[in-house]
């Protein structure tokens, strides 16, 4: 479960006091600062695994693309401030980017070609929070990684089943495609992506 800090705090505050030398990761929800639990090995071997695979692919395109490790992603129009588990950069509009040099954080949907979410216990946020927000920065392509079928039926269906969700931005708004099994991965930001769901899911349970 997620953990609720303390007062209400602007993002600069937060930036400043946030993440302290514990290498904890914590994230701004409205001027909330939520400390994020612990991933399990399931959920990061799959974080690896797309890392990897999208890496392969921009660099095989020769993209100026990147995955870092610690940027935030801060909406505009709110005190939040998000650190996705897969986060692709466009390496070429980080000039254009104000809170770039002084916080490693990206405001601005032309340096986010793509953001992935693996789910966890605060399946919520994925699905409801960081779905409105990002659809609302106009990031064009999110990905939701439900491999614990943990969303609500409403979002992956009944039965629930392990669920890849793609939401590609048209006319300002999400349109979404569901993917399971040995369906291929349809990504408008890497078509020639040769990805089924279940590859992805199968990364989280290497023996």
């Amino acid at each position: 479960m997620t953990q609720v800090l303390g007062k209400v705090v602007t993002f600069d505050e937060f930036v400043a006091k946030y993440p302290d030398n514990r290498g904890q990761r914590y994230e701004l929800y409205d001027g909330v600062v939520v400390e994020m639990p612990q991933p399990t090995g399931d959920h990061e071997e799959i974080v690896v695994f797309l890392s990897t695979k999208i890496t392969l692919e921009y660099s095989r395109l020769s993209l100026t693309y990147g995955i870092p490790k610690t940027v935030l992603v801060k909406p505009l129009e709110n005190e939040s401030a998000y650190s996705p588990d897969l986060l692709l950069l466009n390496l070429t509009n980080l000039v254009n980017e104000p809170l770039w040099k002084k916080a490693s954080t990206v405001t601005k949907a032309a340096s986010i070609p793509l953001v992935i979410e693996v789910v966890s216990t605060n399946w919520r946020d994925d699905y409801l929070k960081k779905y409105a927000d990002y659809e609302e920065m106009g990031i064009p392509e999110y990905w939701i990684v439900d491999y614990g079928a943990l969303g609500g039926r409403e979002f992956i269906g009944k039965p629930k089943q392990p669920t890849i969700l793609v939401c590609c931005l048209e006319e300002g708004e999400y349109r979404v495609s569901k993917f399971r099994g040995d369906n291929r991965i349809q990504s408008p930001t890497f078509p020639e992506l040769d990805l089924t769901a279940e590859q992805i899911f199968s990364a989280g349970i290497v023996s």
